[in-house]
């Protein structure tokens, strides 16, 4: 969003006007300055409950924030700003004393006319009543979606996953992230106890994306809603066909799609014992009077509206899949649009649609800095629950057009606002093109070819040439920090061999991507298709180089040959030192080196089935010392079909597609 060109004066307010706080707006002096906005939790302050600060800013101020108690006395200072855009701050007191709180940013670079921003808190010396809800609803709207909402979303979602950009960051499981009070912000926001409650919900990377999306407007009191896509079929991209919004609940479970197809297989996979398929049957309405169910068959129970906030989450995640991130770029019946590349639209909280099935969201940007290549880093769930923090880079960023796959890229949720009717619905592209708190609608991704999309990203994260040396190398970085992500999806594959007597049923085709149940969980298709990629783009980076010649810093007096050479040699180095293990099947730890890994690249085409031992899915050599330990094969029949035109797929990097 180009949000720091469109504030002013008039239009900067702090977000306390907006959210209902016994806070109260800035004014004076500054208020040229105060293009910020600042959010205490909870939601109503008081002495029995830690005070949390957060002030953001879309204006590249440097200050130092305070919090100031009543007595005067300075509680707590941070002078640590994230982000950019937007810049934040944080501060917290474990135990505030009742009275009027002053959160305060003074800034490094004071003007004539300002030089310290404040506002003003109140905390309460008795425990306040929670935030009501109203009958049927899980929260109430009381706020809009506009350029202070989003930047205080990017900020939160920056603040959740924040770390050292080379710090390896992973979760079991999302609930381990927003029950971390020191990461979430709005932990226990509504004074309700509402994050103590235990879930069990594992969102895959669709559901990801929903779901934070969804736990902030509970939190902020914003709207939310989410449709019902198809996933494209007969080489068309995926449409949505239904949109439900929060103030609706109890129609959350829709009919599947008229485009969308599910194996049985995956039906059956993705019913536990016990439990009704979740789709389909469970999505139907009741038997039309005219066609009763046969007498001997039982009544379906309808299911029943969500109780809580996270049943309510549980039937967003039944709903809503990677197709519906995929749908058209000019496709206005959608829950995200395409934004420009630039720095200030990639915020936190931005979404990339992979076109191969998988979605992750952007939480930080790490400036280019000493000759060292900015990166993005953002967050994604896979199907065994967890969480990983990863780099934007080629190798898994996946960027190609197809009708068929949609539109990838990077995009924005839609805006959902209250038309004059009272309902809620969400903003069309021109809409959004218009409005001044947005203004950020652009179809120049679905122009671009890959080569132009990759180019454009390597200008945004560095703007300034590059070292090709460490441009590799960070690439290398990137490619190292995949291959571990790998380590543990495989060792979840090798756990769960151990505890479960049996195969797992493998899908037939393009399925084997997309399916549910224990193959979703614990097979590897998906990832093993872009680690193929990702090693092409590491071993073909010199030629990269000299392709773009221009974008880097080459040394004096060197030739491109030169620095090609001096690559490759870089190259080889630094595949042969960095080194991974992993649990063989008799619990013995095996080392590998990055190298050993893009040697067996070929084997990597048929790897991804968990029936096989863990030796074999990452690519021994048979009748060797390392494979020796080995226990498991897949059957013979699903080797058959692996061997097959799946394994064409993966040898000519060709997603298939439904016909």
């Amino acid at each position: 969003m180009h949000l720091a060109s469109r504030f002013s004066a008039a239009t900067a307010a702090f977000i306390f006007a907006t959210v209902g706080s016994p806070a109260h707006a800035a004014s004076g002096p500054c208020r040229e300055a105060a293009e910020i906005s600042v959010l205490p939790s909870p939601f109503a302050p008081w002495k029995g409950a830690p005070l949390r600060v957060m002030i953001v800013s879309e204006k590249p101020l440097e200050g130092v924030m305070s919090l100031v108690a009543p007595d005067g006395s300075v509680a707590a200072k941070s002078s640590d700003r994230h982000g950019g855009a937007p810049y934040s701050w944080f501060a917290e007191v474990a135990e505030p004393a009742a009275g009027t709180w002053h959160a305060t940013l003074a800034l490094d670079h004071p003007t004539a006319d300002c030089s310290t921003i404040t506002h003003d808190i109140s905390v309460s010396a008795r425990k306040p009543a929670p935030v009501a809800i109203p009958p049927g609803r899980f929260w109430k709207v009381h706020n809009g979606w506009n350029h202070e909402t989003e930047a205080l979303f990017s900020a939160w979602i920056e603040k959740l996953f924040d770390a050292p950009p080379d710090q390896d960051l992973s979760w079991k499981a999302w609930h381990e992230v927003l029950r971390d009070r020191s990461r979430n912000f709005l932990f226990n926001y509504l004074g309700r106890g509402e994050d103590s409650v235990k879930t069990g919900l594992r969102p895959d990377c669709a559901d990801f994306v929903y779901f934070l999306r969804a736990y902030f407007a509970y939190k902020v009191g914003l709207p939310f809603g989410y449709s019902n896509c198809s996933r494209g079929t007969g080489g068309r991209a995926p449409k949505c066909y239904q949109w439900f919004d929060m103030e609706h609940p109890e129609v959350t479970r829709p009919p599947a799609p008229p485009e969308q197809e599910i194996a049985p297989a995956t039906i059956a996979d993705a019913t536990l014992p016990g439990q009704t398929p979740r789709i389909l049957n469970m999505f139907g309405g009741p038997p039309s009077a005219q066609t009763p169910a046969p007498a001997a068959a039982p009544q379906k129970p309808q299911p029943k509206p969500p109780t809580t906030f996270g049943e309510y989450l549980r039937d967003v995640g039944d709903v809503v899949h990677t197709g519906a991130v995929r749908v058209a770029a000019s496709d206005e019946n959608t829950d995200f649009y395409t934004v420009p590349l630039a720095q200030d639209t990639l915020r936190p909280g931005t979404v990339y649609a992979d076109p191969y099935g998988h979605v992750l969201m952007l939480v930080h940007r790490v400036p280019e800095m000493d000759g060292k290549p900015g990166v993005f880093l953002a967050v994604d769930a896979e199907p065994d629950g967890s969480i990983t923090r990863k780099r934007f880079w080629r190798g898994n960023f996946l960027f190609v057009h197809d009708p068929a796959l949609g539109s990838p890229g990077f995009k924005h949720f839609r805006p959902i606002v209250r038309d004059k009717g009272g309902s809620l619905r969400r903003l069309a592209n021109a809409e959004i093109t218009n409005n001044p708190q947005y203004a950020d609608f652009s179809l120049d991704q679905s122009k671009m070819s890959a080569e132009d999309f990759y180019d454009r990203m390597d200008d945004v994260m560095s703007p300034e040439p590059l070292d090709p040396v460490k441009a590799m190398t960070d690439a290398i970085a990137s490619l190292n920090e995949q291959v571990k992500t790998r380590v543990t999806s495989v060792e979840n594959g090798r756990k769960y061999q151990e505890k479960q007597a049996g195969e797992v049923a493998m899908p037939n085709g393009p399925s084997i991507f997309e399916t549910s149940g224990a193959w979703e969980d614990y097979s590897t298709p998906a990832r093993d298709f872009r680690l193929l990629i990702a090693m092409d783009v590491v071993r073909g980076y010199p030629d990269r180089v000299v392709r773009r010649g221009a974008r880097y810093a080459m040394p004096n007096g060197r030739s491109i040959a030169d620095v090609q050479s001096e690559l490759q040699g870089v190259l080889a180095s630094e595949l042969a030192s960095r080194k991974i293990s992993y649990t063989r099947s008799d619990g013995s730890q095996w080392t590998l080196s990055l190298k050993e890994v893009l040697d067996r690249a070929a084997s990597f085409e048929m790897a991804y089935n968990p029936n096989d031992c863990v030796e074999v899915r990452w690519g021994a050599p048979d009748n060797s010392e390392e494979a020796s330990t080995c226990k498991r094969h897949a059957p013979q029949a699903q080797r058959t079909k692996m061997s097959s035109e799946y394994r064409t797929w993966f040898r000519e990097r060709h997603w298939p597609t439904h016909t």
